[in-house]
């Protein structure tokens, strides 16, 4: 079963996680962050509403449909003040029209069935000239097929069907350009992001951290025997015992109101 992320026992799980540095000085190249007010939407655990606090933002607003993921993202963030919590809905933020210079959807839009009108809430509360950052998984990053950095690629050879489950929550690069239009943004630019994901000092903590299905919410989908299996066949296709270095390919949109 996918990750329930109002679940209680949920709460952490992305929240244990930290960005990393190369990723806002990528974003910080087309993006003023230094004593902007940004809105952090589908927050998760706030890493990136953290990441924002410290890059100098004058004020993150963190927001996130479920009350257990806002709880862990809380006390990720409890040392920052700049940073307020809310819930909400992408779709209906509720909040000031006008009111932010940067807003961050990451990981967010393949939950959402109507892109449109994500994007309309989106226009709806930037500021005029208002920095718009996208990120997630086209269904072309998800087809990479495997490598000793490329964890998640070996899922889906193993269990094809996790790829149709994947693929069919993803939109493709031209809907998400389409949407941007039709709502009113205009493109900064368009790029790929190699991210990584977590270092593994070996591969048997690479194989717990899969049994423990630990932020991967496609693994739901398998049963334990499966994960076992899953696990055997990746030890297979890694060519050495050695720190592993694990990376997801992102698309990364950035645009203007």
């Amino acid at each position: 079963m996918p990750i329930d992320f109002h679940d209680r026992s949920n709460q952490s799980t992305y929240a244990s996680r930290a960005a990393e540095v190369r990723w806002i000085k990528t974003i910080e190249k087309y993006v003023s962050v230094q004593g902007k007010h940004i809105l952090d939407l589908g927050c998760g655990g706030g890493i990136y509403s953290k990441v924002f606090s410290q890059a100098g933002a004058s004020h993150v607003t963190a927001m996130d449909y479920s009350s257990e993921m806002l709880k862990g993202a809380i006390e990720n963030c409890k040392d920052l003040n700049n940073i307020t919590f809310i819930q909400g809905s992408a779709l209906e933020t509720k909040l000031e029209k006008n009111l932010f210079d940067v807003l961050l959807e990451r990981a967010l839009i393949h939950h959402i069935e109507n892109l449109r009108l994500c994007f309309q809430e989106a226009q709806r509360i930037l500021k005029p000239n208002g920095r718009f950052i996208i990120q997630d998984r086209t269904a072309e990053d998800c087809s990479l097929p495997g490598s000793n950095t490329h964890i998640r690629g070996y899922f889906f050879e193993k269990y094809p069907q996790l790829l149709e489950t994947e693929t069919s929550r993803r939109y493709t690069s031209d809907e998400v350009l389409t949407a941007l239009k039709q709502t009113g943004f205009n493109l900064i630019i368009e790029m790929e992001y190699w991210e990584t994901r977590k270092i593994y000092s070996d591969f048997e903590e690479l194989k717990n951290d899969l049994l423990n299905r630990t932020g991967r919410s496609i693994l739901h989908e398998l049963s334990d025997e499966e994960l076992v299996d899953l696990t055997r066949y990746i030890q297979t296709k890694i060519e050495n015992n050695e720190q592993i270095i694990e990376e997801d390919r992102w698309t990364v949109w950035i645009a203007e109101k």
